[in-house]
């Protein structure tokens, strides 16, 4: 594949996929099957806000979770989400980023959410 058709596949995605994930994630993997389309995706190993004058120590990824966005073509979309987790090297304490684009309460994604809302009352 070139670069011009790797380009255009990138915007292609990041069309169709909530814009706040690619500030912080990578798209791993894209898999569409009967069940629908999965985005594997891990978050980048940036430093979170208020902590970069910290040592700290990457301790991988928390559990996968599974969040749901607007389907596509009749096919639901679930995004595959890896959070990282980090250690402050002079607490102990393990910190990770505040991300808040999941709807409270739900596996939802907050614009998925709100849409379902307005539909559903």
């Amino acid at each position: 594949m070139t670069t011009i058709d790797t380009d255009q596949y990138r915007a292609l995605i990041q069309v169709i996929l909530p814009k706040e994930i690619f500030d912080y994630f990578d798209l791993l993997k894209l898999e569409v099957n009967e069940q629908g389309i999965h985005a594997y995706l891990d978050e980048e190993n940036i430093v979170p806000t208020g902590y970069e004058n910290e040592k700290l120590i990457s301790k991988g990824f928390h559990s996968s979770i599974t969040i749901q966005d607007f389907p596509i073509r009749d096919k639901p979309l679930f995004l595959h989400v890896r959070r990282r987790r980090w250690q402050i090297e002079s607490t102990g304490a393990v910190i990770s980023r505040d991300w808040d684009i999941v709807a409270k309460g739900t596996r939802l994604t907050k614009d998925f959410a709100t849409f379902l809302k307005g539909i559903l009352g």
